[in-house]
């Protein structure tokens, strides 16, 4: 497996995606020298004796309880084991890595008072895929991700459960198994694995990534759905787009326009066609992709700005010796690019939806009924329609925004809330969603070229058919539909799909 070397504040989102891939992150060379020269502000600040939140005082609306120096150490323990409230299933361990390095990354910028040995951990765990068994319900999205994050830290400490390449164990024997010893925490250090959005900044990352493959295979099947119904490229002419100048709307004007270039299935019918316009499925995707995508990266700015800040609380500034208290831990940005990943996979999902609906109508895609020679005795694509058309009303339901709510807690202390953690976790299944309505589209589009036996359709488009005719065969009548559906799923899941269009450059975030 390959390896990144993180420097951090300057992690690009393409190493991101690497990370969240399977990549095993590092710290670059000279990063540990500001995490040694926080960890002794943090000692010349208490040495000063004033009062310092999350240093020498309580948590939360206990801040202005004071704790002596002989609690320090203890005090770190228990706002782990306290905080660690978190229920519900367990985070997937591939987000729970990023989630990880999100946070090496953070406490590598030498601003949250951590010890070498802190990172050290972190960076070690990661290299032997130790991961944290982490509930992946409890966090509101400010004053960090403070619950998952805290079963994060008592893995490091020995408690709780890690996930292993040779199973779940406890945390104590996992790290022992692995040479590794749980850590002593020492004053600001549990706080400082705490604080932070790398929980809710992990799951809209990776649902960012999830998503950038079902839009750009999105981007294919509805170029297949176009061959499908005859239907024409002039749409996706570059001079209708420049006039409206959207980067987005022009991407996917081109990408478009190129997967068709060379159809023997449009050239049949160019001259002479009675049909005006096509239905807005088909002759409004520049636009609809388009907003989808600069709306994706935008998300990807918000969320690689996010990836590469500092969001503890207190920073320790090393230069003066000060710990200053803020609210970088108000994960705001992250909802509200959380959002916009939601309402992007709604629309990818809700326009694939129309273009299958639209195919399995004779009237509208002049094909047989429901894709199938005989229909009335086949049902053909008729029920896999139904399927797209609940997934979509699924992801509508969960497309609200998440950040326009709030609810006070900490007894009042913290009474505004970005309900981060509930707008980023709710995107994987959204995603999934999403990619088993293009899924079902590939399928319907591909049978719908079937119909034109004899045309082919360009070089790019007649690939993806073949790959997907390497795994399914054409309907011809009714069988049980279930194992198709899976095999598409999982060429769009895989990146397969927009892979066998690679001879045409398809649009992402980065």
């Amino acid at each position: 497996m390959s390896e990144i070397a993180m420097t951090p504040g300057g992690v690009s989102l393409t190493d991101w995606r690497a990370i969240y891939r399977g990549a095993v992150p590092r710290l670059a060379d000279g990063a540990r020298a500001k995490i040694a020269e926080s960890a002794a502000a943090v000692r010349r600040i208490l040495a000063k004796g004033a009062p310092v939140y999350g240093i020498n005082t309580g948590f939360g609306k206990l801040a202005s309880v004071r704790i002596e120096d002989e609690d320090l150490a203890q005090l770190q323990t228990n706002i782990v084991l306290s905080h660690a409230a978190g229920v519900g299933e367990p985070m997937p361990p591939a987000i729970a890595r990023l989630m990880m390095a999100l946070k090496l990354a953070s406490l590598a910028q030498g601003a949250s008072g951590v010890k070498e040995e802190t990172t050290a951990l972190l960076e070690a765990m990661l290299a032997a895929r130790l991961t944290p068994v982490v509930p992946a319900q409890g966090s509101v999205g400010a004053s960090g991700d403070l619950a998952p994050l805290a079963h994060m830290a008592a893995a490091m400490i020995g408690v709780g459960e890690i996930d292993t390449p040779a199973g779940r164990y406890p945390a104590d024997e996992a790290l022992r198994d692995a040479g590794l010893r749980p850590l002593t925490l020492g004053p600001k250090e549990g706080l400082a694995l705490l604080n932070g959005t790398q929980f809710s900044t992990a799951y809209a990352l990776a649902a960012l990534f999830e998503t950038e493959r079902v839009f750009q295979s999105a981007l294919v099947t509805g170029a297949l759905s176009t061959e499908a119904a005859k239907g024409t490229d002039a749409p996706f002419d570059p001079r209708i787009h420049a006039l409206r100048g959207h980067a987005g709307q022009i991407a996917c004007g081109a990408a478009l326009r190129a997967l068709m270039a060379g159809s023997a299935i449009r050239a049949s019918h160019a001259v002479d066609d009675p049909r005006v316009q096509d239905p807005y499925c088909l002759r409004c995707q520049p636009q609809v992709m388009g907003a989808v995508l600069d709306l994706l990266r935008q998300a990807a700015a918000t969320l690689t700005i996010e990836a590469n800040g500092v969001s503890d609380n207190p920073l320790i500034f090393a230069d003066t010796d000060e710990a200053l208290s803020g609210g970088n831990f108000h994960a705001e940005p992250v909802a509200f690019a959380a959002d916009m990943i939601a309402l992007a996979i709604c629309e990818i999902g809700s326009l694939s939806e129309r273009r299958i609906a639209m195919l399995v109508d004779p009237a509208l895609s002049g094909l047989p009924a429901f894709l199938t020679p005989q229909p009335g005795l086949n049902s053909g694509f008729m029920i896999p329609q139904v399927t797209a058309a609940a997934l979509v009303s699924e992801n509508k339901q969960r497309a609200m925004p998440a950040s326009v709510d709030s609810i006070p807690t900490s007894a009042n202390q913290e009474d505004h809330v970005s309900m981060a953690a509930h707008g980023a976790r709710r995107l994987m299944a959204m995603a999934d969603n999403a990619t088993a309505v293009v899924a079902i589209e590939l399928l319907a589009a591909c049978q719908g070229c079937d119909f034109h036996a004899g045309l082919a359709s360009s070089g790019a488009l007649e690939n993806v058919r073949a790959t997907l005719r390497a795994d399914v065969p054409p309907l011809d009548h009714d069988r049980y539909f279930h194992p198709d559906i899976q095999a598409a799923i999982a060429l769009v899941r895989s990146g397969a799909v927009s892979e066998a269009a690679r001879e045409i450059p398809l649009p992402g975030i980065s």
